[in-house]
């Protein structure tokens, strides 16, 4: 099932540890849902001696592991943040940089993905980005979405508050058209409403580089979610490391706000 996930400059060692922990895990405990916040870019680049923009670039071959790595554990769906409607705030020569590295990444890993069974998605604002990378992303959508594999969802130009607030507004409307009652609204009205309408809720969600914090993503999905930290920069986030959050959450007693019997 599992075909080498590491390059062929690390040690063997490493690639039966990483095969073990993977092959160990119980499907019957796996997270529906994973949400991942990829953090640790820049700091793993400067660590380096680099420039943020090397960060960006070596982060995106770490997603291209975990996508592939979800794919085969048959995970339902995967979440990651990409860039939020905060990080217009960054020096435009790195907005520029991730814009294009989206666009790059893509066209080089759409075959791949598509052949994993892949299903690909994206979430947020789509529409205020550049014509042409809406037009890459829909091509993406159409080609993959008969897939039947994990549902890989890109987060970007995403915040929750504000996707919590667009799926207000569109049901704000109904009410005025008298096509809705505010009393009948129920939590799965507003499911409907959300960027990931269709999908499970987040039952793991997975932030590298030491940050404690959710940073506004998936406020509504994550609300049971169980929450894995770990100071690796997302560079250097592993298939292992992967497995181990996988284990971690297999371990721990979901209550949903009940008590176990």
């Amino acid at each position: 099932m599992w075909k080498k996930l590491f390059n062929s400059s690390q040690e063997k060692s490493e690639i039966k540890k990483e095969l073990s922990i993977l092959e160990s895990l119980d499907p019957a405990k796996l997270p529906r849902h994973v949400a991942i916040i990829m953090d640790g870019n820049g700091r793993w680049a400067q660590g380096q001696g680099m420039v943020r923009t090397a960060g960006h670039a070596a982060g995106e071959k770490t997603l291209r592991e975990i996508v592939r790595t979800a794919s085969r554990l048959h995970i339902e769906a995967l979440t990651v943040y990409a860039f939020s409607t905060e990080n217009w705030k960054r020096p435009h020569t790195e907005v520029d940089f991730l814009m294009k590295l989206f666009s790059e990444a893509l066209a080089k890993e759409i075959g791949e993905m598509d052949k994993e069974n892949v299903r690909i998605g994206f979430i947020g604002r789509i529409s205020e980005l550049s014509p042409k990378l809406q037009e890459e992303f829909a091509k993406a959508v159409e080609r993959t979405k008969n897939n039947t594999g994990v549902k890989f969802n890109l987060a970007i130009n995403y915040g929750g508050q504000d996707e919590i607030v667009r799926a207000m507004q569109k049901m704000a409307i109904k009410v005025q058209a008298g096509e809705l009652s505010p009393q009948d609204i129920t939590p799965e009205m507003v499911d409907d409403e959300l960027d990931t309408a269709g999908l499970p809720p987040v039952d793991l969600v997975i932030r590298t580089s030491g940050d404690i914090r959710v940073s506004n993503f998936l406020l509504w999905q994550a609300a049971y979610a169980e929450y894995y930290f770990t100071e690796t920069n997302w560079p250097d986030f592993t298939p292992e490391e992967f497995g181990e959050a996988l284990a971690e959450f297999a371990s721990r007693e979901r209550r949903f706000g009940g008590l176990k019997k």
